[in-house]
This record gives C-alpha cells, structure tokens and sequence, in this order.
C-alpha cells in the first residue's frame, strides 16, 4: 500500500472517492435494516451511518434522519477528546449515548463508533446509530429516569466483545433479546465499513484518501458560503407557541437570524429554561436541527459533512430548553427540534418566499406500548412515530400524511404490528379537512386508531401542536391541531401517560399543514376535486373559496 503518493488530488478523484463514501454509508444502513431484529430498525430505518476522518470531523453521512446528524458528530468528537491516538487499537470499538457528557442526543439513540486503521496508523472513523426502542416503562422528569447513560467506552477491546461490560448494558435494558440482535446488526454494520475504507485506501492510498476528506470539507464550505450569499443581509425574527402532552402550560420558542455576508449567526437567547419534562435538547440536538434547516433553505444538495457548520454561528444559553444541561431529560426531544425548524423556517420566509414552505406539522407524534405480551409471556416495547401533513410550497399542496423534517423514519406496517405486539389496528387514515386553505393547501393530518389486547399495558403519547396550529404563509390558512382520546372507561391520558386495558382504544390524531398563498387564487377545478374527495368540507369550498353551491 503506498503511503506517501502526494500527487495534487483533482476534482474528479475528490468525486469518485466522496461518492464511495456515501456509497459504503448506504451499505453500513442497509446492512443494519437487514440484520437487525426489532421492528424499529428493520422495518422503521430507525438508524444511520457515517464515516469521519482520523481529527473525528464528518466526512460522510446518510441523508436518511437529520435528527442524528448531532449524535454521530458529537460522539465521534469525544471520543476524540477523550482518549489519545496511542490508547486506540485496530479492532477496538466504542459505544456511547449519554446526551449530557457522551455527545448523544437522547439516550435510545446508541452509536457504535470503530476506528480504521491502515498500515499501522489510525486512518478514519466508520460510526453507526441506532435507536434501541426499549426504554419504554421510564419517567421523564431528568435523565436518570430515561435509561442507561453510557459515556464512550470500549464495547469491544482489540476485537474481544467486553462481555461484562456488554452485560452491564443488558441487564439495564427492558427487552435484552431484542438489544443484543441489535447490537450485532450495529457491529456488523461497522465491520464492512472497515473492509471497504481500507479497499479504498488500497485503491487510492492513504495520502490519497486523507486529501479527499479535506477537499470534501473544504468543497462542502464553498458551497455552503456561496448559498448563503444569496440570502439577502439582515437580521429576521420569529416566535412561535410550544405545547406537548407533558407540560400545563405552552411556551414561548423564538429566534433571531443575522444574515452577514456568507455567515449566518442564529441567536436563540430569551427562550424558556429547561423544563421538568423530556422535551429539552442538549446542543448537539440544536446544532444538527439548525443545519438541516439552514440546508433545506439555502442549498439541498450541498455535501453532507462538518464542512456546512464552518459558516453556522450559534448562540443559546446553558440551561435553557434549546441547551439543556444535567439533569435535564431529553427523551423526546424532537418534538422541540421539529419547532426550531419552524422558528427558522418562519423567519427567513420574508428572505426566501419561494423555498420556504408554509408551517409543516411542526411534530414527530411519537407513541410508546409497553407491557406483558400474554401470547409469548414476554415484555415488549413497541414505539413508533406517525407522520402528519407538509406545508404548502410556492408552487404545489402539501403532502400528506408524511413525516416531516429532522424525522424521516419509515411506517411500521399494520400487518408487522399486529403480528408483533398485543395490539389491533381499528382506523389508520388521513384526516379530512385537517390541510391549511390557500392558493396551495396544506398537507392532511393522521389518525391512528389502536386496541389493546392485554391488560396492564403502559401507554406514552410525545407530540406537539396539539393547541396551537400550524402556520399558514401569504395569506395561507394554518392546519388543523393534533390530538388524543380514549375510549370510555378508560383512564384518563395524563401529562402524556396512562394505563390501558384489553379493550380499551387509544385514538391519535397528528398535526394537519399550513397552506400557501390567498385561498381566491387557488385553481377552481382544483377546488372542486378537493370537495368530490372530501379533503374540504362544502362549508370550507363555499366560504374559503368562493365555490358556489
């Protein structure tokens, strides 16, 4: 293997090894999908992969959940800081999730992380997340509730599983059976993305390989700088309404966005302190949702990798719900990372007119079922987030019924869940009339209805925009509210949480999806097939619209 080839890299090799890259990361998911056991990653796509160079800078990442761009990177980092190149051996591979000293960003979020080494030397990083659904029976008043918190230590020590360690993470799991598969599907995952890093190191050299990694970042920072020039200087605000099931009171979320140039700098200063509840983010959750938004705006096809954060300056205060530090709990995070998107969707709308969207359905409505299976005698947690509706654009309605932003897992089929877990699927459909009015309307909202078919199973509704509504832009109505029932005699769904018996019926209805422009202007025809298929009332086509009877 030659070592000290320093021929100048051109542009097309810089290509072909940065599309490798994304090639091996695709594999490194694929792979997961395939081998893992529980219905979150093998039907859910629950996880991602990414490789980063010999510093831990990310050199290449699946597009596949923006939500765990943060992870990856802040684990990666850690590890890094946390232990020198002569403590790490070939073979080793680490573990890690803890959102307030691991680089996590909430705890069933467990990355694997290995080192690759080529002719003696640590040459890249090949790291893998995957969402271990199994933290269901917790409370979330502060991180000790939610799960296990594992620093970066070695899982594995020079190829040798640390089967105590191992242990030790088992034995602290409520479904072990399912962990264990899906730890093995993580490492395998992670050893074909050695295998293939050093066939490229082979192929190219180490110099070779090394050099491309720096032009990727470098080339990832043009075009981020050359995106943002393009953005109109000046300082945009936005505030917006947040509310979830675990909190009595809505808050107050806001933003200030400095566009300078070919920098941008997002202020977040005088947002609520952190709460008694799972809804605060630690700031690598804030800093992965600020990329994806900045790049869903200025340029969707810009290189995924730490390049994009070279032009990114961010500013929120420690102990506030957009920075949360210990203890804070973070389980359900998402909820206020999809509401950031909104804050800065909101206010860059005047900048960007036509990219921005109207309001999407600004939630990752995520349930949990936790309980005795009677039919296998076993424990299951089953989780899984619903979709919702997607904001009008400039040009075209809203999607519906899909999942939205720093969120991109896949539908748990009904079949699979009901094959799987103590539960019946009575009603899973799109919710009439739930889109925003406008010349382009919002995307529908979900409603899932599900039976219980044992006693004594928990239940945990995360969500938000159940009381305020997704907004409209230029004269776009806002979309429906989400929300929640249960069937009668049932208890009560308290502070997000309750107890269901067989019988009883749980009924989530997602957010709905702003709309986009004066309702007048919207195409009649499309008004008219709007009412024929009942996604508008005649109420809303005659006093909306102006559709005569």
């Amino acid at each position: 293997m030659n070592t000290t080839d320093t021929t100048p890299l051109d542009p097309i090799s810089v290509e072909v090894i940065g599309a490798a890259l994304a090639s091996i990361v695709e594999e490194m998911v694929e792979t997961m999908v395939r081998a893992a056991y529980s219905t979150n990653i093998k039907e859910r796509r629950d996880c991602t992969a990414g490789f980063f160079d010999a510093e831990g800078r990310l050199i290449a990442q699946g597009e596949h959940n923006p939500a765990h761009l943060g992870v990856l990177m802040g684990v990666v980092g850690k590890i890094v800081e946390r232990y020198a190149v002569d403590e790490i051996a070939d073979g080793d591979t680490f573990v890690a999730n803890d959102p307030h000293s691991g680089g996590g960003t909430h705890i069933p979020d467990i990355v694997l992380a290995c080192p690759i080494f080529a002719d003696g030397r640590l040459v890249a990083w090949a790291a893998n997340l995957a969402h271990h659904a199994d933290f269901g029976d917790r409370g979330h008043a502060h991180i000790f509730q939610e799960g296990l918190r594992i620093p970066p230590v070695r899982l594995l020590r020079a190829g040798e599983l640390q089967t105590d360690l191992f242990d030790l993470i088992l034995l602290n799991c409520q479904v072990p059976d399912e962990r264990r598969s899906d730890f093995q599907a993580q490492l395998a995952a992670n050893r074909a993305a050695v295998i293939r890093y050093r066939e490229l190191c082979a192929r190219h050299s180490i110099p070779t390989m090394a050099a491309a990694a720096r032009a990727l970042l470098d080339h990832a920072d043009r075009q981020t700088r050359a995106a943002i020039r393009e953005v109109p200087d000046g300082v945009y605000t936005f505030e917006d309404r947040f509310d979830c099931p675990e909190l009595d009171e809505e808050l107050t979320l806001r933003v200030a966005i400095t566009v300078r140039d070919d920098e941008l700098f997002f202020d977040f200063s005088g947002n609520p302190p952190q709460v008694r509840a799972s809804v605060n983010m630690v700031y690598g959750a804030l800093e992965s949702t600020v990329y994806y938004a900045v790049k869903t705006l200025i340029d969707p096809d810009i290189t995924p990798n730490a390049g994009v954060i070279r032009a990114i300056h961010i500013d929120a205060p420690r102990g506030s719900i957009l920075n949360a530090v210990a203890p804070a709990a973070v389980n359900a995070r998402t909820e206020t990372c999809q509401r950031v998107v909104d804050l800065i969707h909101g206010a860059l709308a005047p900048a960007l007119p036509d990219r921005v969207t109207a309001a999407h359905n600004g939630s990752n409505t995520g349930f949990h079922f936790d309980g005795l299976d009677p039919r296998t005698g076993k424990y299951f947690v089953y989780l899984e987030t619903i979709g919702g509706g997607s904001g009008a654009r400039a040009t075209k309605d809203g999607l519906d019924g899909v999942q939205v932003h720093v969120t991109n897992t896949s539908n748990l089929p009904v079949e699979s869940l009901e094959q799987e877990y103590p539960l019946t699927v009575e009603a899973y459909e799109l919710v009439d009339g739930s889109g925003g009015v406008g010349e382009f309307r919002g995307g529908m909202a979900i409603r899932r209805v599900v039976r219980v078919e044992a006693d004594g199973i928990g239940f945990w509704l995360d969500g938000t925009r159940y009381r305020s509504r997704p907004w409209g832009l230029f004269g776009g109505g806002p979309g429906a509210s989400g929300g929640w029932a249960v069937s009668q005699g049932a208890r009560p769904i308290d502070h997000g949480h309750t107890v269901l018996n067989t019988g009883d019926v749980v009924t989530i209805t997602t957010p709905g999806a702003g709309g986009y422009g004066p309702p007048a202007r919207r195409a009649p025809e499309l008004v008219e097939k709007d009412l024929r298929e009942g996604v508008i009332s005649a109420e809303t086509a005659r006093d909306a619209y102006g559709l005569e009877d």
